[in-house]
C-alpha cells in the first residue's frame, strides 16, 4: 500500500474512533437523565404510598372536610395513573397532587387537635423529608437533561445526533403552575 493509502485509512480510523466516542458520550448522557428520571419516580412512589397515611389520620379529626380528602385522594389516583407517561403529565399531576396537600395541611390549622396529633405530625415531617428529597431529585434530573440537550445541539455531535435517536428531552418543571405553587393556601372557616 502506498503512503497516501495509509494516511486516508489513518484518517478514516480516526473519523470512526471520534463518532464512536461522541456517540458513547450522547449514550452515557442519555442514561443519566433516564436514571435521574427513575430517581424521580422513586421519590413520588414514596409520597403517594405516604398519602394514604395521612387522609386516614386526617380524616379522624376533620369527618366533614370530605371535599378536600376526596381532592387529595383523587390527585394522588391521577398522579399514579400518568406515572410512565413522561415529564409533562406527571409535572401536570404532581402539581396538582402537591396543591391538594397544601390545602390539607392548611385544614390542620383549623384543628388543633389533628395538629397535635403524634401521627399526623410525623406523617407531615415524612411528607416534608420526600418533598426535599423530591425537589433535590428533580434539580438532578433537570441537570442531566441540560448537559444532555447541550451535548446533542453542540458541534460536532448535531451533525449526526438525531439521526442516531437523539432528541431533546423535555424539563421536569412546574412552569406557569409556580405562581399558583409559590400561593399560601387560603382557609375559610
Amino acid at each position: 500500500m502506498s503512503t497516501t493509502a495509509w494516511i486516508v485509512l489513518g484518517v478514516i480510523v480516526v473519523l470512526i474512533l471520534w463518532v464512536i466516542t461522541i456517540y458513547n458520550g450522547l449514550v452515557a448522557m442519555r442514561q443519566r437523565v433516564d436514571q435521574s428520571f427513575a430517581d424521580i419516580d422513586v421519590q413520588l412512589k414514596q409520597r403517594h404510598d405516604l398519602i394514604p397515611n395521612l387522609v386516614e389520620t386526617v380524616k379522624g379529626y376533620a369527618t366533614h372536610e370530605r371535599g378536600t380528602l376526596e381532592a387529595v385522594v383523587a390527585a394522588r389516583n391521577r398522579a399514579i395513573s400518568v406515572q410512565g407517561q413522561g415529564p409533562d403529565q406527571q409535572v401536570a399531576a404532581e402539581n396538582q397532587l402537591s396543591g391538594a396537600l397544601r390545602q390539607l395541611f392548611a385544614l390542620s390549622e383549623a384543628y388543633p387537635d389533628l395538629k397535635a396529633n403524634q401521627n399526623f405530625q410525623q406523617l407531615q415531617t415524612e411528607l416534608s423529608d420526600i418533598e426535599n428529597k423530591l425537589a433535590a431529585a428533580r434539580r438532578f434530573f433537570n441537570n442531566a437533561v441540560s448537559e444532555y440537550n447541550t451535548g446533542i445541539q453542540q458541534f460536532p455531535a448535531a451533525l449526526f445526533a438525531g439521526n442516531f435517536g437523539f432528541h431533546p428531552k423535555t424539563f421536569f418543571d412546574v412552569g406557569e403552575e409556580r405562581k399558583t405553587l409559590e400561593q399560601a393556601p387560603s382557609v375559610k372557616f
